[in-house]
């Protein structure tokens, strides 16, 4: 039996609300695939966000007043806490399914579907961490933060969820060759775009 410190609740983890207001069909298991990456992360990441929101595409009044367009579909927004309402995430399963394409574009998609939502998932909560409990983080330096959080919690989280297949057994012993021939690359590409 636990003991229990006298004047403090016992920390329990409550799930998010996923509301699914996505007109078209989504894969089996979308939900679950949902909670299993919010379980992947710490659980004070995730402290302060409401629910989950799946829509078909992202249509928010905010897009239209921002300099620089987008470009596609936006895949997710995260809404930060307002007045009485509390920080949610809005994920637009058209922009990660792409219903509308063609064919290839719609394999695709439904093949990298679960790696896309993770990451997504990962960078929104990234955006709710360092907007909420990381005040030391100054605003020019939010977007790198957030997609080095995002980076490192799904590499990781790919690695735990092949750890056994026959790929990753094959391709481990050449990563550190792969990863230093990415390196080299990405630094002749920086080369090359200095040079131009």
């Amino acid at each position: 039996m636990a003991i229990q410190t006298a004047g403090l609740k016992p920390a329990k983890a409550s799930k998010l609300k996923i509301e699914n207001q996505a007109s078209f069909e989504l894969p089996k298991d979308t939900e679950e695939m949902i909670y299993k990456a919010l379980d992947y992360l710490p659980a004070e990441h995730v402290r302060g966000l409401e629910k989950v929101k799946l829509v078909d595409y992202i249509n928010d009044p905010r897009l239209q007043k921002m300099e620089v367009p987008v470009k596609g579909d936006l895949p997710g927004l995260y809404h930060p806490k307002m007045g009485n309402q509390n920080a949610f995430m809005e994920l637009s399963m058209g922009a990660l399914l792409k219903p509308t394409d063609k064919f290839a574009a719609r394999f695709m998609a439904k093949q990298s579907f679960k790696s896309n939502l993770a990451g997504l998932i990962f960078s929104l909560v990234g955006q709710h961490y360092y907007f909420t409990l990381r005040h030391s983080v100054k605003k020019q330096n939010l977007e790198p933060q957030i997609r080095q959080y995002a980076e490192k919690n799904l590499k990781s989280w790919g690695e735990k969820q092949n750890e056994n297949s026959f790929r990753a057994k094959l391709f481990k012993p050449l990563r550190p060759y792969i990863e230093r021939w990415a390196k080299w690359l990405n630094k002749k590409a920086a080369q090359a775009q200095k040079k131009s």
